[in-house]
């Protein structure tokens, strides 16, 4: 339902009240196809998306996947064929393409995050620094790069940060307020700017510490000083130059939140040629 929708609204931004452009250029009943190709290196997300801007447009229109999500590409790969009604096609391929672009984007850059701290234990994750009505999509993204998922929304964990600490009037009582007023499954994260905020937090309780923008030396210092007892995230100023230094430090995860709100769309372009392509 939430992709239906989502293509759904991105085609009437889009349209409007109709192509004037290809309604007043384009014979109806013409016959084509359109290869989506890519311009540039990558990984593959957002195919499932392109099926769904077609389905929604006309039913007539095949698409033909020919990379798998995930697949690695060059420039000149062919990612999929569409074959149908030349309209609903060019109608369809700034949307189609929009989607895939970003999608392909985010999973290539995760997957580079990811492969940077290959051989440590650490894995890469998102955060909520999403593009607003495309979180799903973004995430999906995410994982199919090769990154794991932060929480979804605020409803899925509690994640006290500097402004509700000063709000609740202290690490402690933050969490001992989170603590009493949801499920004993709920975890709490508390953000920490200082090793005292560490030993603050390790001491109210919580199970989960984000290490807001230390460096390498402070984030080392911060994983002695918890010994294991809270799951450590780095988060904050993580770069593909720093990031292996930082999953060396001890911490378990790396949160970036450039996988999504600073991914470059991947350069994929839509071939045209009339009648059906083999």
């Amino acid at each position: 339902m939430a992709l239906e929708r989502t293509v759904r609204y991105a085609l009437e931004e889009d349209i409007g009240t109709g192509d004037v452009t290809t309604d007043s250029t384009v014979p109806v009943g013409l016959w084509a196809s359109g290869a989506i190709e890519s311009n540039s290196e990558g990984v593959v997300a957002g195919l499932p998306v392109v099926h769904e801007v077609y389905r929604q447009l006309d039913e007539s229109v095949h698409v033909e996947d020919r990379v798998r999500e995930g697949d690695r590409i060059v420039r000149g790969d062919v990612l999929a064929l569409v074959t149908g009604p030349a309209r609903a096609i060019l109608t369809g391929e700034r949307v189609a393409l929009n989607f895939l672009q970003r999608m392909c984007g985010i999973a290539t850059l995760t997957s580079r995050f990811v492969e940077a701290v290959a051989g440590t234990r650490v894995f890469v994750t998102d955060t909520r620094k999403t593009t607003p009505g495309l979180r799903f999509l973004e995430k999906y993204a995410v994982r199919v790069g090769g990154g794991r998922n932060h929480r979804m929304g605020l409803s899925h964990a509690v994640l006290i940060k500097d402004n509700h600490i000063v709000a609740a009037g202290g690490i402690r009582e933050a969490v001992a307020r989170a603590t009493r007023a949801t499920a004993h499954t709920m975890t709490v994260t508390v953000e920490c700017a200082t090793l005292e905020d560490v030993i603050e937090a390790l001491e109210a309780g919580a199970d989960i510490l984000l290490l807001d923008n230390m460096d390498v030396e402070t984030l080392t210092a911060a994983a002695r000083i918890a010994a294991g007892r809270a799951i450590l995230e780095a988060s904050g100023g993580v770069t593909l130059d720093n990031v292996a230094a930082v999953a060396r430090t001890g911490v378990d995860c790396i949160s970036v939140g450039a996988l999504t709100h600073s991914a470059p769309a991947l350069d994929i372009r839509l071939t045209l040629t009339l009648g059906a392509a083999a």
